[in-house]
């Protein structure tokens, strides 16, 4: 697949987004969809943060949108894990259980319950989404993640 012209609308250059206190990045390379780019990103907030959400009013909401409406009435998140390629949306079954194995996960590698764990997948609809890559790279982020790396972490959330 060849890559995407860039937009003439695009800047040349990004401004400096100063590190925000208490909040870690953490971007990986997982191999999603595209081979040579990053398409996992990880939050850590320390302490949890207090959240809120909207969300889709559709019926047919991904797998990852219903586990956060399942969530936010605890009002805290430990941590935020955003992939890129694909939406686990239309997955039924399959897309709940790789929701459920990343925020696992991710819990287990920042030190939480899986229900302060927000999740968010943007990419392809209908493809079933293994979740053996994030399981795979979640510890490690949560190891190496450090205030800072916005632009890095938006690179990793492109579709």
């Amino acid at each position: 697949m060849a890559p995407a012209q860039l937009s003439p609308f695009a800047p040349q250059e990004y401004p400096p987004m100063p590190a925000i206190p208490r909040i870690r990045l953490a971007t990986a390379q997982v191999g999603i969809k595209y081979p040579g780019r990053t398409d996992l990103m990880l939050a850590v907030f320390e302490p949890a943060a207090h959240v809120a959400g909207v969300f889709t009013g559709s019926r047919c909401a991904a797998a990852p949108v219903d586990w956060c409406r399942s969530i936010l009435g605890a009002g805290k998140a430990a941590a935020l894990v955003v992939n890129s390629g694909n939406a686990n949306a239309f997955t039924g079954m399959k897309g709940r259980a790789a929701t459920r194995a990343t925020a696992e996960a991710a819990a287990r590698a920042v030190g939480c319950r899986p229900e302060a764990v927000f999740l968010a997948s943007t990419g392809v609809i209908g493809e079933p989404l293994d979740p053996a890559p994030f399981t795979a790279h979640l510890a490690e982020m949560a190891g190496r993640a450090a205030p800072g790396g916005f632009l890095d972490a938006t690179k990793a959330i492109m579709t």
